[in-house]
């Protein structure tokens, strides 16, 4: 069997496996439990914080057969298996990045006057929206204003500032916040333990640091750590496979900086990109 990554393989399947979006989750099983679903929601937020892993869990919770009180899915019946398998033909995720033509959007016109076959709902997810042209987002409009009571739209994007506002004024919008450190770096010590990855607190630390507030980006470079087959991670063997600087080096840059020593610091930095290491990584960390 191939190698699932450890970002794929530890997408949260519930809502409270969801990190660092409590506000979000609250009010969206809230919405469940009191039966005020809406028909239209726009997810922003950056990269790596759950904006299609909520849409996915609210897409199941909306169709379970046997909800729990407090809005969450079952995961157990048919429904639920279903969507998390990704074979649900009542919830259709579209990549805007790669369909972003006015005829996308028309097949999804064409398909909504069709009931879903299974479930309550269809559920359309249209990941990273704001790639839709002009007329895209034209041919939208009508559907988004008035669909039929069975259709929920989920719009994910990373630059909401490229939404027009005739789109975004039709939806509930919930902004992402970046995921804390802290919260990243206990949920990859609970996943290094499951998948039997020796690491310190320390190095979970700087790679929770390193993902920017992004479970995924945090979850791939553990993933690529892991690669190295090492014991046991420490925070050097991070900064070695990163291809970041480690902290005496960028003290030593800081120091001579602070004391005009222009010559020490061209030589510590000269040291430094001589091993091959990215300049982007070393300038945001310096």
């Amino acid at each position: 069997m191939s190698y699932t990554a450890l970002y794929r393989k530890w997408r949260p399947d519930e809502f409270e496996e969801v990190k660092g979006q409590g506000h979000i989750v609250t009010t969206l099983k809230n919405q469940i439990t009191h039966d005020r679903i809406g028909h239209a929601y726009l997810f922003c937020g950056t990269r790596g914080t759950g904006k299609t892993t909520i849409a996915r869990l609210f897409a199941k919770a909306v169709n379970c057969e046997h909800p729990l009180e407090d809005g969450s899915p079952c995961n157990e019946c048919p429904t639920c298996k279903a969507i998390s398998a990704g074979t649900a033909l009542n919830v259709i995720e579209i990549d805007a990045a790669s369909n972003n033509g006015v005829d996308s959007i028309r097949e999804i016109r064409d398909g909504v006057q069709y009931s879903p076959t299974e479930g309550k709902y269809k559920v359309y997810i249209i990941d990273e929206v704001h790639n839709l042209s002009g007329a895209a987002f034209n041919a939208m409009l009508k559907t988004l204003e008035e669909p039929p009571s069975y259709v929920i739209f989920i719009l994910a994007t990373t630059e909401s500032h490229k939404i027009p506002i005739t789109i975004s004024s039709r939806c509930q919008r919930y902004d992402f916040m970046r995921i804390q450190p802290e919260d990243i770096a206990g949920r990859l010590s609970q996943i290094a333990k499951a998948e039997g990855i020796g690491a310190t607190p320390d190095a979970l630390e700087l790679v929770a640091e390193l993902g920017d507030g992004s479970m995924r980006d945090a979850l791939s470079l553990l993933d690529q750590c892991a690669a190295f087959g090492y014991e046991e991670l420490n925070t050097g063997l991070v900064t070695e496979i990163v291809g970041i600087a480690d902290p005496k080096t960028l003290f030593a840059i800081a120091d001579a900086v602070a004391e005009g020593n222009t010559k020490e610091a061209l030589l510590q930095t000269d040291g430094f990109l001589r091993q091959g290491k990215e300049v982007q990584n070393f300038l945001e960390e310096l």
